[in-house]
């Protein structure tokens, strides 16, 4: 995965969104063209598609209006159909009306003791065919505010630290009732993790923004606040829970509810490694407090090393919407506004270090 930079100083989405499609609308494009590919692959006719990404674009407009501009301006200077963007932005909640499937899909690791800057890793697991390239965007949303997020050309957000000092780390998850009986079309759970950077400075806040959006896919949206403490809020279409921190201040996810209530009605896929991952990280924890950013990602791995569960790599005997692989390292420094990161598996760390955004 290549990964761009792009610093905009304006306030204004439309503008925003203009300057994204025009500096990299062969980008914007060819994702949008993947991901249609990938939605046909998966048995969801193009139809069916547009039907959804315009459902979860009218319901993202209603709740971010800002949001869904920037969207449309991106198209248009791109030179793109407005929906096929809004696809890109809306492919969790179109993935949603699939049947659940995959073996990885994000492991995160926090450790937020109260008083304390979060110390914090996550891997971000996906298929390589359909990021080839993506995006570190550092952005104001409001005078003064200042985003830096990492995100796929197309979808408003995804991991990222604001100048307030709170972050967001991203694990998806699969609930009963994703796809919302089979209508589909809520606010894009990537939306939902932008405009808590845009816009919350607390984990009060976080939940504020998270709890008014209505979903029809399931997500954990892990917050990190500057003063330590940290929280997963655990969106679904049956309702959202608030995970807290342990008594310790750790906080591992990967890709199965946590919350009792909502685990109840978990149908991740049986094949998912979201189980063995999740024990991984809890025997890996004790070495990663104090350590700098690439050798928390190298303890992630644990003694196991480049063979840890939580560095996938793609298993060439499947086809390629099978493969996953994991795409990047990724931790936040919420105290200074920073994302450290890494094309690659954090193993990798040892020998490629980590870069600061």
């Amino acid at each position: 995965m290549e990964l761009h930079t792009l610093k905009t100083v304006t306030v204004d989405p439309r503008e925003r969104g203009a300057l994204l499609g025009t500096r990299f609308g062969a980008q914007v494009r060819r994702v949008a063209q993947l991901y249609l590919d990938h939605f046909a692959v998966l048995g969801v006719p193009a139809e069916r598609v547009r039907e959804l990404a315009e459902r979860s674009h009218a319901a993202l407009r209603a709740w971010a209006p800002g949001l869904a501009e920037e969207s449309d301006a991106c198209a248009d200077a791109a030179d793109i159909e407005r929906w096929q963007v809004a696809a890109v932005g809306a492919r969790t909640e179109i993935l949603a009306t699939c049947p659940p499937a995959g073996a990885g899909e994000c492991s995160t690791a926090v450790f937020a003791p109260v008083g304390a800057v979060p110390e914090t890793v996550q891997t971000w697991d996906w298929h390589d065919l359909l990021v080839p390239e993506a995006l570190l965007h550092e952005l104001s949303p409001r005078a003064g505010r200042t985003v830096k997020l990492f995100t796929e050309f197309g979808a408003a957000g995804k991991i990222g630290v604001n100048s307030a000092g709170l972050g967001v780390h991203f694990n998806i998850l699969f609930h009963a009732s994703d796809g919302a009986s089979g209508t589909g079309g809520g606010v894009p759970v990537h939306a939902i993790a932008r405009r808590i950077l845009d816009a919350a400075d607390t984990l009060d806040e976080a939940l504020a923004v998270a709890s008014s959006a209505q979903v029809s896919a399931s997500t954990s949206l892990t917050v990190v606040t500057r003063g330590g403490g940290a929280a997963s809020l655990e969106l679904s279409p049956a309702g959202l829970a608030v995970v807290p921190a342990d008594a310790q201040g750790w906080l591992l996810h990967t890709n199965h509810f946590l919350d009792a209530g909502l685990g109840a009605g978990d149908v991740c896929p049986a094949d998912s490694s979201t189980a063995e991952r999740h024990a991984h990280l809890r025997t890996v924890r004790a070495a990663m407090p104090g350590l700098a950013p690439a050798e928390r990602a190298k303890a992630l791995c644990g003694d196991a090393g480049a063979d840890a569960v939580v560095c996938m790599r793609p298993d060439a005997a499947k086809a390629p919407h099978e493969q996953w692989g994991t795409l990047l390292t990724i931790g936040l420094d919420v105290g200074r506004c920073a994302i450290d990161y890494l094309a690659g598996t954090p193993d990798e760390t040892a020998k490629r270090g980590l870069a600061r955004f």
